[in-house]
């Protein structure tokens, strides 16, 4: 590198003009950085070659060098002062990541020189380091952003019609048998035909994937032989993790994953990526200096106000980025554009997103991030979901985020696993959790799809586990079966744990076809978690974020076909029929001639439900009457939008109950085209007249068809 230009500050990071590269970093306190390059052989004795950046506008250090292109392996080391009870970590004999770079070599060879304190000194963090850990540091990679997107389109699914599968790229397609054993585990995978095929069979309109960007599996893991398996302990916010790229060589991840993109929008699925910029991979004050922290410590973390050593923590993980810096704020929407922008996603989950609407100490709907999202062009246009809570007094937000974001509804998660086993007063809970959560949202002018519904996720029990075990088993995560969750509202139907009792594993299916009815015929947008249509099992683990093993990945074999077909057709009775994923609530008034209305309540014995019996502690069962001709909407064409009449009875009861039909319905054709407590969804005639036997605990969906002319 003898040419050395001053470049400019924007944009951040490594950029590749097709003739050289600019390199910008931001740091508000260093007093010196240098750049670094090394060979891109791992094995190389080739020293490193040092530049230092003399160009510095509006706390930006820069270059332009002409010699250097894609493939090229680099890092930063800056300096200043190390004063950790002022907040400042300074180390310029650690090599760090650059935050903005764009592919990432490999992951972390711990060592005690990562640290930028002496490890073992009596006065901890206050010790210095005099180590040089790059020989164990990753280098940030150089890319070249040129790929043949030919015709890509992003789907643009609307949310009333999206249906979410939260996946893992590596548990997803691990142990798939249909998939080329070289290429399992990664990106590539997630876009071969036989992962398409499954999804698009199903009826998955987007995919949303655990955290991709290049993460830190904590040396406390690695020790025990574990990792951080979930990934979230992000450490570079634009480079696609390496762990799940099939081509490693001078960042070929970056064009895997935009490979994987481009095939998933041509089967129409959306990729929406589960992103974590509430906090990085350096942990707390004791943690390892890898990017941030030696980059500027102060000028991207909040500290604690009268002792700078010390992070505030809301994320339960040891920091929390500071997004109420502009340089935080920057960082953030520079790599939300950059994903929709240049790998196509086409939207965000934020993990623990109440930590970034924190203005001081309280969460602030008004906050400079939400007004930063509002105001932009680009990233205001895909979808938007929020984790709606973290773990800092007055964390629980679900409701309270703005319009233009879908929320995680963790009460209709709880409210339903509540009501399958049978818990007291639940009646009007899930009345509210049914029809998308008015409660919750209809005030703020939200809409039902604002509410994004799911029992399960990744955090906690898999669908047949919730009805297996009444407590957890995390044995294998080495903490003494301490971590995780112990409330769960889950009932193992009289066995923990597997069993061969046919009368248990009869009941238990039932539960699992119970709760996917109520997920998927419920207002909002479902979200179902990989291997939960066809009865995956995590052995009781409802924590399993450092098991990249057999308990994680999903066990094609050994699939539930039976379950796999219940849900498929349930996902497709949803999607034919817009009853059940309206965009509008429910209005609930008397429509002339056409029934009570857009929705009516009704106890077994067919009388209308007044408000006293939403409140008897006892009562478990219920009819519910949707009205096909009340949906109150027209498509883009302003043709108004029909369905068909259903009558959806609801027994959590353990018993059989008698439902008598409703007087004005009796006179109707009705037919059975959902009952859980058979195997399979098969439509049939209904031949008991006003009264139908309803088995206990199972769902029973009636459909009146209205020929329209």
């Amino acid at each position: 590198m003898t040419k050395i230009y001053p470049g400019k500050p924007y944009p951040l990071g490594a950029t590749w003009d097709g003739n050289g590269v600019n390199f910008a970093l931001y740091s508000e306190n260093a007093t010196r950085v240098e750049l670094c390059f090394f060979d891109s052989d791992p094995d190389s004795k080739e020293p490193e070659v040092r530049i230092n950046l003399t160009e510095r506008i509006h706390q930006i250090w820069h270059c332009y060098l002409p010699e250097a292109r894609p493939g090229q392996y680099y890092g930063y080391r800056v300096y200043g002062p190390y004063e950790p009870q002022n907040g400042y970590r300074f180390n310029g004999n650690k090599l760090l990541i650059d935050p903005y770079a764009k592919a990432i070599s490999g992951t972390i060879n711990w060592h005690d020189s990562l640290f930028a304190y002496k490890i073992g000194d009596p006065a901890l963090d206050l010790s210095f380091s005099e180590l040089d850990s790059s020989p164990y540091m990753p280098k940030s990679v150089i890319v070249d952003s040129a790929f043949d997107w030919g015709d890509d389109k992003p789907p643009r699914t609307p949310y009333h019609q999206s249906v979410i599968y939260e996946t893992h790229v590596k548990g997803f397609t691990q142990l798939h048998p249909d998939i080329p054993e070289d290429i399992r585990g990664t990106y590539a995978a997630i876009g071969h035909p036989a992962c398409i095929e499954h999804l698009t069979n199903l009826g998955i309109t987007a995919v949303e994937l655990l955290p991709v960007h290049h993460f830190v599996a904590d040396r406390h893991l690695v020790e025990k032989g574990l990792t951080n398996y979930w990934g979230y302990n992000t450490v570079g916010f634009f480079a696609p993790d390496i762990r799940y790229a099939g081509n490693v060589d001078k960042g070929q991840q970056v064009q895997e994953f935009k490979q994987m993109v481009k095939n998933l929008h041509a089967a129409g699925i959306e990729v929406i990526l589960d992103v974590v910029y509430n906090h990085t991979g350096e942990g707390n004050h004791m943690g390892p200096t890898l990017s941030l922290k030696g980059i500027d410590n102060s000028a991207y973390y909040r500290l604690v106000d009268n002792d700078n050593r010390y992070y505030m923590d809301y994320t339960g993980t040891g920091n929390t980025l500071n997004a109420m810096l502009p340089n935080v704020l920057r960082y953030i929407m520079d790599s939300l554009r950059y994903w929709i922008t240049e790998m196509h996603v086409d939207g965000f989950r934020f993990d623990l997103a109440a930590t970034l609407a924190r203005e001081l100490h309280e969460v602030n709907r008004l906050s400079g991030f939400f007004d930063i999202i509002y105001q932009d062009p680009i990233i205001s246009q895909v979808k938007l979901i929020a984790e709606p809570w973290d773990v800092g007094e007055g964390g629980y937000q679900v409701g309270n985020f703005p319009p233009g974001w879908g929320e995680w509804n963790g009460r209709f998660r709880d409210c339903i696993r509540d009501y399958w086993i049978g818990a007291d007063s639940m009646l009007g809970e899930f009345g509210q959790r049914f029809t998308g959560s008015p409660d919750l949202y209809q005030e703020e002018f939200r809409k039902p799809t604002a509410s994004i519904n799911f029992i399960t996720a990744h955090d906690g029990f898999t669908l047949n586990d919730l009805v297996s075990y009444n407590e957890k088993h995390n044995e294998a995560n080495g903490e003494g079966n301490n971590d995780g969750e112990s409330h769960n509202s889950s009932w193992n139907c009289g066995v923990e744990g597997p069993t061969d009792d046919p009368e248990i594993i009869k009941l238990r299916n039932r539960q699992k076809r119970n709760l996917l009815a109520t997920l998927f015929l419920s207002q909002g947008v479902p979200m179902l978690v990989a291997g939960d249509e066809f009865g995956r099992t995590q052995q009781g683990n409802n924590n399993a974020y450092c098991q990249d093993n057999e308990i994680s990945w999903l066990n094609w074999n050994n699939a539930d076909e039976q379950l796999l077909s219940f849900t498929s057709k349930l996902i497709t009775l949803r999607k034919n029929h817009p009853i059940f994923r309206r965009r509008r609530w429910f209005k609930g008034k008397p429509v002339k001639g056409k029934g009570p209305g857009d929705i009516a309540w009704f106890l077994p014995e067919g009388t209308e439900m007044e408000d006293h019996h939403w409140d008897h502690d006892f009562a478990r069962s219920l009819g519910i009457y949707l009205n096909g001709l009340g949906l109150h909407a027209s498509d883009q064409q302003g043709v108004p939008i029909k369905d068909d009449n259903f009558y959806i009875m609801f027994n959590a009861h353990y018993e059989p109950i008698s439902y008598t039909l409703p007087g004005f319905l009796s006179a109707k054709d009705w037919q059975i085209v959902l009952d859980t407590s058979n195997d399979e969804i098969e439509e049939q005639n209904l031949h008991t007249g006003n009264s139908i036997i309803v088995e206990g605990r199972s769902v029973m969906v009636l459909c009146n068809k209205i020929i329209y002319g």
